[in-house]
């Protein structure tokens, strides 16, 4: 009896890591000072000593049943970048610079050349956030996972000056809320997602007029990363008073936490386009419109508020950085919450 027979194969490991290697190296910033393979990652904070009070943020996350998708599909080179995106969405929603990121995948049985490609999308996320990726672990559980299936995770640090962490505490009455578009469905409510559509392959390699693609493409569809949207803002020189990540929860869960106590966020639904994926999402699923916002982004992956004045400049940085923004509502005297009109 070896390791081999018990199920972990070692040998197979050492293949992942060399496939990956030209992914990883393809993150690095200039102050990562370790390669992979090492027991650790480390990463050199010197150039942050000009900062007032240099502040860590970190943030963690996975990618939820959206996986199922890739199993069924055997598509693996994407949702790599949904792991980063709802990590480093975070932590720039708080105003910081995403630094390095770290990967987890727990897996049935380690096919060298899949993980790779899971490493590769890991890879393609980093490189938007301009984050090094600079450790991760891989492991083999078998009898625990069946062989087919993974499970992926992953945790970012981040930087800011203290006086720059976006807080929401000075949103006033008729601060500007903007959106950003999302690409779709993103990494949210796919257990809802799973019950609204068989998940077989041939349902999901069918092709919708509506959507323009087939569905399997259009609920894959890769989250967005703001990191760049945000940081061209704050070039810009406008403070961004309050930010919100949509994700879990939606509108009526994630809205309000980027507000302090007596101000009220009104958002008009009208206000942008939503992607037809999530009409279909409501039709198929039979979900109510209400339900629909208090799970879903609804094409809206970001929202921020601004100062009135510094509304337009906003929009011009963010289209400048290559997303879509919306002029999406205002900010209200009143109890903490959202109204969608």
């Amino acid at each position: 009896m070896d390791y081999k027979n018990a199920g972990v194969d070692i040998e197979a490991g050492y293949r992942s890591v060399e496939l990956m290697k030209r992914h990883v190296q393809e993150t690095m910033r200039k102050e990562a000072l370790t390669g992979l393979g090492g027991f650790s990652g480390a990463f050199s904070m010197e150039r942050f000593k000009t900062m007032e009070k240099p502040t860590l943020i970190s943030g963690t996350d996975g990618v939820g049943t959206k996986l199922k998708l890739a199993f069924v599909l055997d598509r693996h080179d994407t949702i790599g970048i949904d792991c980063v995106a709802m990590c480093v969405n975070d932590i720039a929603c708080a105003g910081g610079e995403p630094l390095f990121f770290l990967d987890y995948i727990a897996c049935g049985k380690n096919y060298p050349e899949k993980i790779a490609s899971i490493v590769s999308g890991v890879a393609e996320g980093c490189k938007q956030a301009n984050a090094a990726l600079i450790g991760g672990e891989t492991a083999e559980h078998p009898g625990l996972m069946p062989e087919e299936e993974y499970d992926l995770a992953g945790f970012a640090v981040g930087i800011v000056d203290e006086k720059d962490i976006i807080t929401g505490s000075d949103v006033r009455e008729g601060d500007v809320l903007i959106g950003m578009a999302s690409s779709g469905v993103h990494s949210n409510g796919f257990s809802l997602i799973r019950k609204a559509f068989p998940m077989e392959k041939e349902a999901l390699l069918t092709y919708h007029e509506g959507l323009g693609t087939t569905l399997g493409e259009a609920l894959l569809a890769p989250t967005r990363i703001y990191v760049k949207a945000l940081r061209q803002i704050k070039e810009a020189g406008i403070r961004v008073k309050a930010c919100s990540h949509i994700t879990g929860g939606g509108f009526y869960e994630n809205v309000p936490r980027m507000l302090p106590e007596g101000r009220h966020a009104a958002i008009e639904k009208n206000s942008y386009p939503v992607p037809p994926v999530f009409a279909m999402i409501q039709k198929d699923g039979q979900v109510e419109e209400k339900m629909m916002y208090n799970t879903y982004n609804m094409g809206l992956g970001m929202v921020i508020a601004v100062a009135k004045e510094d509304a337009d400049a906003s929009v011009l940085a963010i289209r400048e950085a290559g997303e879509t923004p919306y002029i999406v509502g205002t900010i209200r005297n009143g109890e903490k919450g959202v109204t969608l009109c």
